[in-house]
């Protein structure tokens, strides 16, 4: 016959083996352990006499049941409630907002509207002026009688060319005639003289004279008329030639007033447009004698500098060859040549670098100036008290909160003094931030450099001081931890002296103090330290215009999407100014100060967080606030556009048929990294530390970097290119951690930076020491979370995969992010304390000193075990 054993019995009731136990030796059976086996008979006794015991707990179960539902319920009603007096609230808000934005666009109509009839009118008295100050003339009514006068001039010539060709057809009918009439005369003159009476043949004779005579009188006449015909002809000829050049001085004169009134009119044009590209320059802030001048990237080649001077390119080349310097039309043209070119054109030229093409310049009136709070950076070598000094000043516990005590990200904050107020920006101090801590010197007005006293000037101090020198900016000098033994202030101003940072008190410009930031000595006085170096600065800027500044830091949250923290340093930023920084682009949908409180509006000098940018900027970019947010989203698409075609210029694309190539062929290998980082400062950092390497034997190479999570696709493209994927601060979800074991790919995630420079400057000479590996021995799934008292808060978890044993260490992973790594404080299955919890089980997990544990989290085990070396 088949047995039972006690602890299966026990599943079967839902209890505990201990409570079974329990009840058997009240029934009086003998059972030693949950491992001893009952006989049916005791197990159908054991049944019958525990069916009420039963019935209660399921009434208890059915009762906690109900009243869990009611719980629900009523929680359901409320939120309800509260969702509808929500949103009833909203409607409300929107209601006022809709009738203020009416009110805005009436307002802004009526203003258009005056500001149309004040154009019109000024346009009609300004014709009017134009109509008085009009040179008067008759030279488009003198066209029309210049073309009658010629037209009559080419008639007269008709006319006279049809007298000549007659009286030459005339002259030639008459020879004939008077020849035969000479041959006549001729011969009567031949013959003898009769001296006999008159006969009629005699009379004849005498009247055949006296014709002759007649004829030769009429001849005289002709002559005289042709005389006075030649000389009509002759001072017809003299006037007509008088009226056409009359009619060519007139067509002269009447073509150069044309020409004045033309050239009058493009001056009047150019004019007006200068005048209007000074009011647009004064409308965005712009310095008016940077007006027509042009802007060429560094690097243009010949063809880009001609298409933005508007000239054709063979000048530009013909000039270069007379130069001495024959370029191509795709050659690019150093700084010098590109002003010597523009400069012989004619054209005035500003070359801008990479940094400066997506930069902003403006021009502020002095008397819209007004007093702003001062910028600090604190700097200095890692582990010299940086933070602990902000911690001092803020009264915040912030260096406890660091991943290995080492900032790694700039943050930023304010400080009242008085009725005065301090900015700070706190950047790393680590080597490997050097990027970091450039930008924010850019950013700054006065820089803290903080020194121990005990530990002197090191690396990272003499690069921080380069710099805040080539920003350009005043450096106050904090001695640290004199309290200290062995701390020797003295020293440390003897060893800045080698930098040229010399005391005021040893003849220098440089203020010293010497502080306690762990037993805050000296703060106030560094506080009034930096006050003064204000007050000397006189920092002003103008709050009443357009914001502008600089992102801090960006990143990419789940829940709120783009999040960046800017820095305001011009005009007065509000909550829906529509920005552009760098390729990001949006409006600005909530504001919130260092402290998390929400605000509407941040002025010169405030540091906010704002939410509402269609993508996360890059660290350091410039953002500007535009009137119109189709004009941000013009500049961000075109510098988007700019960037992606740099992008495909530049970045090769790498197969494993080309990279196995590549390795066989060339001397030179290649190790492919994808690299994964909770905000885009820490990619900047770590690309920083790697083009440092020494790549002579390995180069390597970034072919994807980003902000989030590290998810499939990222093990997809480093599958392809045979790459490592490197995560900083982040973690892989499920299906990257499966799609990586399933193909191959080596994922490695840090904490602390210099770790993973270590271990890849360790895997490129080929000496990685083995001494300690991570392994994952299992995952959960946040359920729920329950109170335990001298626990705090627990997390009732699903183990999804593997073990997890009370010994393992656990990170608390949130939307691919790591926010707790730490140790198991607790842990139980039911109400049992556990070892370990296997796959398919559930169970309550409390973390060490860590209750913000939230549903849908993971928690993922680990152990770190040490491997002997194998070469």
């Amino acid at each position: 016959m088949a047995k039972t054993r006690v602890h299966d019995l026990a599943k079967e009731f839902g209890m505990t083996s201990k409570e079974m136990l329990g009840h058997l030796a009240d029934m009086k059976i003998p059972a030693k352990s949950a491992s001893s086996t009952l006989e049916d008979a005791y197990v159908s006794m054991i049944r019958k006499k525990m069916a009420p015991i039963l019935e209660a707990r399921a009434a208890e179960i059915e009762a906690a049941k109900q009243a869990e539902a009611e719980e629900k319920a009523k929680a359901e009603a409320e939120e309800r409630a509260r969702a509808e007096e929500e949103r009833l609230e909203a409607e409300k808000r929107r209601e006022a907002e809709r009738a203020k934005e009416a009110e805005e666009r009436a307002r802004l109509e009526a203003e258009r509207k005056r500001k149309e009839e004040e154009r019109l009118e000024a346009e009609r008295k300004r014709k009017e002026e134009e109509e008085r100050n009009r040179v008067r003339d008759n030279a488009p009514k003198s066209v029309p009688s210049m073309t009658s006068l010629l037209d009559q001039i080419a008639q007269q010539e008709q006319i006279l060319k049809a007298q000549r060709e007659e009286q030459a057809a005339k002259k030639a009918e008459a020879a004939p005639s008077r020849a035969r009439r000479g041959n006549q005369h001729a011969a009567a003159k031949n013959a003898p003289k009769s001296e006999g009476p008159a006969t009629p043949e005699k009379a004849a004779t005498a009247r055949g004279r006296g014709k002759r005579k007649g004829h030769a009188e009429n001849d005289g006449e002709d002559r005289y008329s042709r005389m006075a015909k030649a000389a009509e002809e002759y001072n017809r000829e003299r006037v007509l030639e008088e009226a056409r050049a009359s009619v060519e001085e007139a067509s002269r004169e009447s073509t150069g007033r044309r020409k004045k009134r033309k050239e009058r009119r493009q001056k009047q044009a150019e004019q007006a447009a200068k005048e209007q590209a000074i009011e647009e320059a004064i409308a965005n802030d712009q310095n008016v004698a940077e007006i027509g001048m042009v802007k060429v990237p560094t690097g243009s080649t010949v063809a880009e500098l001609a298409e933005l001077l508007g000239v054709p390119a063979s000048d530009i080349v013909k000039r270069l060859f007379l130069l001495g310097s024959p370029l191509t039309m795709t050659q690019s043209m150093s700084d010098d040549l590109i002003e010597l070119v523009a400069d012989d054109l004619g054209r005035e030229v500003k070359v801008m670098s990479k940094e400066e093409e997506n930069s902003f310049t403006f021009y502020d009136d002095p008397s819209d100036l007004l007093p702003r709070a001062p910028v600090v950076t604190v700097m200095g070598h890692v582990d010299h008290g940086k933070t602990s000094l902000l911690d001092a000043i803020r009264h915040t516990g912030v260096a406890s909160g660091e991943a290995g005590g080492i900032t790694q990200a700039i943050g930023a904050s304010q400080v009242k003094i008085g009725d005065r107020t301090i900015t700070f920006i706190d950047t790393p101090g680590h080597e490997t931030f050097t990027a970091m801590r450039a930008r924010g010197a850019k950013v700054t007005d006065i820089v803290i450099l903080i020194v121990a006293a005990d530990d002197g000037v090191m690396p990272q101090t003499v690069e921080s001081i380069n710099h805040a020198k080539a920003a350009g900016v005043p450096i106050i000098v904090a001695v640290n931890k004199i309290d200290k033994p062995g701390a020797n202030p003295d020293k440390v101003r003897q060893e800045l002296t080698e930098y040229g940072i010399i005391p005021e008190e040893w003849g220098g410009q440089n203020m010293f103090v010497n502080i306690s930031a762990k037993k805050k000595i000296g703060i106030d006085e560094l506080l009034e330290t930096v006050l003064l170096q204000a007050d000397v600065l006189e920092l002003k800027a103008n709050p009443n215009t357009f914001a502008s500044g600089n992102v801090l830091e960006a990143k990419l949250d789940r829940g709120r999407g783009s999040v960046a923290t800017v820095l305001v340093t011009r005009g007065t930023l509000h909550v829906g100014d529509s920005l552009v920084a760098g390729m990001a682009y949006g409006s600005v949908r909530a504001m919130l100060d260092p402290k998390g409180r929400p605000v509407t509006e941040a002025g010169p000098s405030d540091p906010v967080e704002i939410l509402g940018l269609q993508s996360v900027p890059a660290a350091g970019d410039e953002f500007r606030v535009f009137t119109e947010a189709r004009e941000a989203r013009a500049l961000a698409e075109q510098r988007a556009l700019k960037a992606r075609i740099e992008e495909q210029n530049r970045v090769k694309h790498v197969t494993l048929e080309t990279l196995f190539s590549t390795m066989e062929d060339a001397e030179v290998k290649e190790l492919n990294l994808v690299i994964k980082a909770d905000v885009q400062g820490s990619i900047e950092a770590l690309q920083d530390s790697l083009d440092k390497m020494d790549q002579s034997e390995v180069r390597i190479n970034t072919i994807h970097s980003a902000v989030g999570a590290i998810t499939e696709t990222d093990v997809t493209l480093a599958d392809a290119s045979n790459a490592i994927i490197i995560g900083f601060g982040v973690r892989p979800d499920a299906k990257a951690r499966s799609a990586a074991e399933h193909q191959g790919v080596e994922i490695r995630c840090y904490d602390v930076i210099y770790k993973a420079l270590e271990d890849l400057d360790a895997a490129r000479i080929g000496m990685l020491k083995p001494t300690e590996v991570e392994v994952s021995t299992g995952m959960a799934l946040v359920l729920d979370t329950f109170k335990v008292p001298k626990v705090g808060i627990a997390a009732g978890v699903r183990v999804e995969e593997g073990e997890i044993a009370a010994t393992n260490s656990v990170r608390l992973v949130r939307d691919g992010i790591v926010v707790y790594n730490g140790k198991i404080a607790s842990l139980r299955h039911y109400k049992e304390d556990v070892k370990t919890l296997r796959s398919g089980l559930e169970g309550g997990i409390g973390l060490e000193n860590f209750q913000d544990i939230k549903p849908g989290d993971q928690i993922e085990a680990y152990r770190i075990d040490q491997i002997a070396r194998t070469e």
